[in-house]
């Protein structure tokens, strides 16, 4: 695996959770795959952000609900202070809340600690790759908890997304089905710097932050069952 920081270089996560079996569990899952490498791992937040700072990963996985210093505060603080360093949140069903707050942030994955490990290994690697990931079954929950009434997001989404030129539509359909911008370029044929340049203009359409509300925004339209395809 071809890691961000070169070819055959492994991704580096820094693992925080203030609970050591969920920490032993999440580290074996991780473990198991060659092209990721646990650098360090946390038990609470103030100390995440520190390790962060120590050894610059490439993703911060971090637990939501964490002593001394939370899983938001700490995400926020990383983002600041190490920008090369992508946040990934560990969460339940319990703390939809919690992940839409943190959509304002700028974490840009959502993984559940109860989910398929294919599915924690494979949204390491998509945040690594400058991807958003959100495990399906998180998605699904938070986006019925960022609205009343699905069918005004979904109108509402789709007035948005109608702004939008038919090529920045593919790509922002691509973008909400977990693609990086190598893998969008590669599907539409085009540079990987023509496809950045489309990602800055939907976010500025769109008027969202980063990718992760775009994809939401692209979910809610509608746009990612035909972009996925």
């Amino acid at each position: 695996m071809n890691g961000p920081n070169g070819p055959n270089e492994p991704v580096r996560v820094l693992l925080a959770d203030d609970e050591a079996m969920i920490r032993a569990g999440v580290r074996a899952i991780l473990a198991a795959d060659d092209g990721i490498d646990v650098v360090a791992e946390a038990g609470d937040g103030h100390e995440a952000v520190r390790l962060a700072l120590a050894h610059r990963p490439d993703v911060a996985l971090l637990d939501i609900r964490m002593p001394r210093l939370d899983g938001l505060a700490a995400a926020e603080e990383v983002l600041r202070s190490v920008p090369g360093t992508a946040v990934a949140i560990l969460t339940t069903f319990s703390e939809d809340a919690y992940v839409a707050r943190a959509l304002g942030g700028g974490a840009t994955g959502f993984l559940l600690k109860s989910g398929d490990p294919h599915e924690l290994l494979a949204g390491v690697r998509a945040v690594a790759a400058g991807a958003a990931f959100l495990s399906p079954k998180v998605a699904r929950h938070v986006i019925d908890h960022l609205g009343a009434v699905r069918l005004t997001r979904a109108t509402t989404a789709r007035a948005r997304t109608d702004l939008l030129t038919p090529r920045e539509r593919e790509v922002l359909a691509l973008l909400g089905a977990g693609l990086s911008n190598p893998e969008i370029a590669a599907r539409l044929h085009l540079v990987e710097g023509t496809v950045k340049a489309y990602v800055s203009a939907i976010l500025d359409r769109l008027s969202v932050r980063n990718r992760v509300q775009a994809a939401i925004v692209a979910y809610e339209a509608g746009l990612t069952d035909s972009g996925a395809q």
